[in-house]
C-alpha cells in the first residue's frame, strides 16, 4: 500500500472512472477528472501526481491536447502518462508515443495487470526524480566551490593590484549588463541564462595573471617604457598558466571561458590586439564584451598613472578607436545599455 502516491484518472465516461478507482482505491489516492483542461488546472495545482491514466477521445481536450500542452509546460517529464483507449490504430497509438505517453492501456481494464505494469512506470520515476534531485544538489555544491575558487584567485589579485579588488567585482556587472543585451539583439552570439552566467563569474579572472607582475610594473605612477609594456602584456599569458595548474577543479565551462577571457581580453576587432593577434570572431563574443568592459572600467576609474575620465568622455574615447577597435555589433549594444551603465556602474 502507497497511499502517499497519487493517481489521477481522466475519462469523461463516469463507469470508466468508477471501474479505475475501484482498481487502485486500496493502494494510491486517486483523483478524477472527465476532460483534458480539467486535468491540466490539477496538474497546476499543488496536489503531486504520481501518474496520470488519460483517455483519448474526450470533449473539450481530448487526450492528445492533454499531452501536447503538457509537453508545452514541461509536465511530461515529470508525470508518466498512461493513454486509455479502445482503439487499436497504430497511427493513434504511435501518436501518443510521440507526444510523451509512456504506455496504452487498452480496454476492458485487467485490473492485476494494469496495477503492476502502473506501479512499475511509478517506481522507476521516483527513483528518476530522487537522482536528479541528488545530481542537482551536487552541481550546486561544485558550483558553489567553483565560485569560493574565483573568489580567492580575485582576492590574490587584489592584494598585488591596489585597483584591481574593485575593479574586477565592477567588471562583473559591465558583463553581465553588456553580454545579456548582445545575446538578446544578434542569433549568432545567442547564450543561455546559465551561459552568461558562468562567463560573468568567469570575467573575475580575467586580470589573474597580474599575480605574476613584478610590483614596479603593475603599479607604476607614470607611463610604462615599451619594454615594461611588453612585460605587462604577459599577464594575459601568465593567468592561464595559473589557470592550467587548477582545471581538475573548476567545472568545464567555466574553465574554458575563463581561460579564454584572460588570455584573449586585450585582443581587438582590428587584430592589433596582444598575445595572439586575433581578429573578428576568432575572437569570442565573451572575451570581446569582456573586453569592452575592461577598458570602460579602466577609462573612468582613477589609476595610478592618471585620474578618472567622465562617463562620456570614455564612452567617445571607445567609439573612437582610442583604446583600440571593437565588434561593431558589441558597440551597438553598448550604446543600448550605456545609460544603465552610467547608473548602476558607480552605485
Amino acid at each position: 500500500m502507497d497511499k502517499e502516491k497519487t493517481i489521477l484518472i481522466v475519462d469523461d465516461i463516469e463507469i470508466n472512472r468508477a471501474v479505475l478507482n475501484e482498481i487502485f482505491k486500496d493502494e494510491y489516492n486517486t483523483i478524477e477528472a472527465c476532460n483534458g483542461l480539467e486535468a491540466l488546472k490539477i496538474l497546476n495545482s499543488n496536489v503531486e501526481i504520481s501518474a496520470m491514466l488519460l483517455d483519448l477521445v474526450m470533449p473539450e481536450m481530448n487526450g492528445f491536447e492533454t499531452l501536447r500542452e503538457m509537453s508545452r509546460t514541461g509536465k511530461i517529464k515529470s508525470v508518466p502518462v498512461f493513454l486509455i483507449t479502445a482503439e487499436e490504430s497504430q497511427d493513434m497509438l504511435l501518436e501518443g508515443y510521440h507526444l510523451g505517453a509512456v504506455d496504452v492501456i487498452t480496454k476492458p481494464f485487467m485490473a492485476h495487470f494494469l496495477k503492476h505494469r502502473i506501479g512499475n512506470v511509478i517506481e522507476l520515476y521516483r527513483y528518476q526524480n530522487e537522482l536528479e534531485s541528488i545530481v542537482a544538489k551536487q552541481v550546486e555544491s561544485i558550483n558553489e566551490m567553483n565560485h569560493s575558487m574565483v573568489e580567492t584567485l580575485a582576492t590574490l589579485i587584489e592584494f598585488r593590484d591596489c585597483e584591481s579588488g574593485e575593479h574586477v567585482k565592477r567588471i562583473c556587472g559591465l558583463t553581465k549588463i553588456l553580454m545579456t543585451q548582445v545575446s538578446s539583439m544578434y542569433p549568432e552570439y545567442r547564450l543561455s541564462k546559465e551561459e552568461i552566467g558562468k562567463i560573468v563569474t568567469s570575467s573575475v579572472l580575467h586580470d589573474v595573471g597580474k599575480i605574476a607582475i613584478p610590483d614596479n610594473i603593475l603599479n607604476k605612477p607614470g607611463r610604462l617604457t615599451k619594454e615594461e609594456f611588453e612585460i605587462m602584456k604577459q599577464h594575459t599569458t601568465k593567468g592561464c598558466e595559473i589557470l592550467q595548474k587548477i582545471p581538475h577543479i573548476m567545472d568545464q565551462g567555466l574553465y574554458d571561458y575563463s581561460y579564454d577571457i584572460c588570455r584573449h581580453h586585450h585582443e581587438r576587432w582590428d587584430g592589433r590586439g596582444y598575445p595572439d593577434g586575433l581578429s573578428g570572431d576568432d575572437i569570442s563574443i565573451w572575451a570581446q564584451v569582456v573586453s569592452v568592459a575592461d577598458v570602460y572600467d579602466a577609462l573612468t576609474a582613477d589609476r595610478v598613472y592618471k585620474k578618472a575620465f567622465s562617463h562620456e568622455t570614455a564612452v567617445e574615447m571607445i567609439h573612437n578607436g582610442d583604446c583600440g577597435i571593437f565588434n561593431p555589433k558589441v558597440l551597438e549594444a553598448f550604446d543600448m545599455v550605456v545609460d544603465r551603465i552610467k547608473k548602476e556602474h558607480r552605485s
